[in-house]
């Protein structure tokens, strides 16, 4: 069996127009809302490294992680290139081709890709959108990434920034 972890980026600033998709830094909300999920995830997780987008947001969002988290941090963590994409496919491709070495596998991508990804492994989820900063966890009933396919999921968490404590 192998688990997916995935979370989408927190919630990202749009007031510069012409600042390129890749560049487009966390808002107030987003900067807010990533400790919360870390501080969230920690009292459930052990720490463990991270295969995240090069996205300026999804950087930012795996520091606000690590702020909230603080045993996080020191994990290895890996800036992905191919995570920066919006579709189920290339995320389905990036799984199929991870070592199985690891039974685990955390990552930090964008939307519609991880929401089309998590409705493809758990069809009966039906999610009309993992919102910013959400969190999944999919059991796989697979032995081997490159067996990843449709259907193969479970899901065994959801954690949503509506359903963390409020601050203070």
């Amino acid at each position: 069996m192998k688990t997916l972890h995935m979370l989408r980026h927190a919630k990202s600033d749009w007031g510069k127009p012409g600042l390129a998709d890749h560049d487009r830094p966390l808002n107030a909300r987003g900067l807010r809302d990533a400790p919360r999920m870390g501080a969230a995830l920690q009292r459930q997780l052990a720490p463990m490294g991270i295969h995240v987008s090069t996205a300026r947001r999804a950087q930012m969002t795996l520091q606000g992680l690590c702020a909230g988290w603080p045993g996080l941090a020191a994990a290895p963590h890996c800036s992905e290139r191919d995570l920066y994409t919006f579709s189920a496919m290339d995320l389905l491709a990036w799984l199929r081709a991870r070592s199985d070495s690891e039974e685990q596998l955390f990552l930090i991508g964008h939307n519609p890709g991880l929401t089309d990804l998590a409705n493809l492994l758990v069809p009966e989820l039906r999610l009309a959108n993992l919102p910013t900063v959400g969190y999944l966890r999919i059991q796989l009933s697979v032995q081997h990434w490159a067996s990843v396919s449709d259907g193969a999921g479970i899901l065994q968490q959801q954690l949503f920034p509506r359903d963390l404590p409020p601050e203070g």
